[in-house]
């Protein structure tokens, strides 16, 4: 579905979507874990500190984990249990994190709703308090806080809202089935986002691959005024912050800069959904759908999962591994983390789980750059992913910086066109940690 008049931005690639694997497959509660992990640092921001301790009962949606910082965003238990730990664990990333794991009951309540405003009613500072209480981040991935994003400069208001329903990683399916399922719901946090900013308009950018969404979503929007369903060409990364603003409003979000530099906000729809539901019912953000999908499972699908549910289970729920399993991912493969062993558990932006088979799995080793400039070509963000790796290489972070490291947002592209196997994303990761650490000091 490319190439028929829809918008689009320069760059990016066209690599198989695989979607067709799980994009049928409604979406399903997942067994209820004997035990969840549940990291208490799932956003970007300062860390959260916990609020219980070994020993203590816990209900479902029951705040664990809270700090006074504004750039941050509670956890809550999503089982009814007791805690068994408080205690350090390694995430998805590989990183050491703290983490609550609680002993699940053998009867799980279902979550009580709690009696709320009218959603119609809230006005935008209560909009960005229920956010904040309720958890909620970015749920497309970059879990930044919601409540901090709802909550603009006064200088630079923000007049567009968009909603990110591209879903452009490959495998992926966990946003089309919630447009197949919940667009009203969609529409109603779209709503929230609009009001809580103040803005105009709002804006839902969907790729031209899931028309059967486009059908349900523009039926939802039709009777709402400033609302609007914006159909994208299909290509990867679509749904990326700075290419969705520039392909649906025109506008240039400048380099270093966030989208509020141009009045535009940028939302994931199950963060729309989250939101919605934190409003009406007051349900804070403790469970999600994710795609486990993937050659290498039985019977792949879409599932409602606990937060702190470790995905050996979730493959377990997809019929557990078919045939030989050469790769496993903790997200798409383009931007996802690929796992030693199904150990880490799901937290607020883990859209997917993926189970890769050989024949799907390039392992050829990296050799020298061949100076072909498809990285450069490929790169949506203008940048020359071929000198950021060279400066890495050489440890020489000033250049690195210099040639755009930290306006990479780790798409994967570059990696993804170059004939030499060069892992461009580890090496701009590493760059932009080092320039981070650099300026601690």
């Amino acid at each position: 579905m490319s190439g028929r008049g829809y918008r689009t931005f320069r760059g990016g690639v066209h690599p198989p979507t695989h979607k067709e694997l799980s994009s049928s497959k409604a979406v399903t509660q997942a067994p209820v874990p004997a035990e969840v992990v549940i990291p208490l640092n799932q956003h970007i921001g300062a860390p959260n500190v916990p609020l219980v301790s070994p020993g203590d009962r816990v209900d479902v949606g029951q705040k664990i984990g809270e700090t006074e910082a504004f750039v941050s965003a509670p956890v809550h238990s999503s089982v009814a249990g007791t805690v068994r730990a408080v205690e350090d664990v390694r995430n998805f990333t590989g990183a050491i994190v703290r983490a609550v794991v609680i002993t699940a009951d053998a009867e799980q309540p279902a979550f009580a709703a709690a009696r709320m405003k009218p959603v119609g009613e809230l006005t935008a500072d209560e909009i960005r308090r229920l956010a904040r209480e309720g958890g909620l981040v970015g749920m497309g991935g970059a879990a930044f806080p919601t409540h901090v994003k709802l909550t603009p400069p006064r200088d630079k208001p923000v007049d567009t809202v968009l909603l990110n329903a591209c879903e452009c990683e490959p495998f992926l399916t966990c946003d089309h089935r919630l447009m197949l399922e919940r667009p009203a719901h969609i529409v109603e946090g779209l709503k929230l986002l609009v009001r809580a900013v103040g803005a105009e308009r709002g804006i839902i950018g969907i790729e031209a691959n899931k028309m059967d969404a486009v059908d349900g979503l523009r039926a939802a929007v039709s009777s709402e005024p400033g609302l609007d369903v914006a159909v994208l060409d299909v290509k990867y990364p679509e749904g990326s912050e700075k290419q969705l603003i520039s392909v649906v409003t025109g506008r240039k979000v400048p380099p270093g800069m966030l989208p509020g530099e141009v009045g535009c906000l940028v939302q994931n729809v199950g963060t729309s959904v989250a939101l919605y539901e934190m409003a009406s019912i007051g349900k804070p953000l403790y469970e999600r759908v994710v795609t486990v999908t993937g050659p290498g499972l039985r019977s792949p699908g879409n599932f409602l999962a606990k937060i702190g549910t470790r995905i050996s289970m979730l493959i377990e729920a997809a019929g557990g591994w078919a045939g030989e399993p050469a790769r496993l991912i903790m997200g798409g493969p383009m931007t996802g983390w690929a796992q030693e062993e199904p150990v880490a558990s799901v937290v607020k932006g883990t859209s997917g789980v993926l189970v890769l088979t050989p024949e799907l799995v390039d392992a050829r080793d990296e050799h020298a750059c061949v100076r072909c400039g498809k990285c450069v070509e490929a790169c949506p963000m203008f940048l020359m992913p071929n000198y950021i790796a060279e400066a890495a290489i050489r440890e020489d972070w000033a250049k690195a910086e210099m040639y755009g490291a930290l306006d990479c947002f780790e798409c994967g592209c570059c990696s993804y066109t170059c004939p030499a196997y060069i892992p461009h994303v580890s090496y701009a990761r590493k760059a932009k940690a080092q320039l981070a650490a650099l300026k601690k000091r």
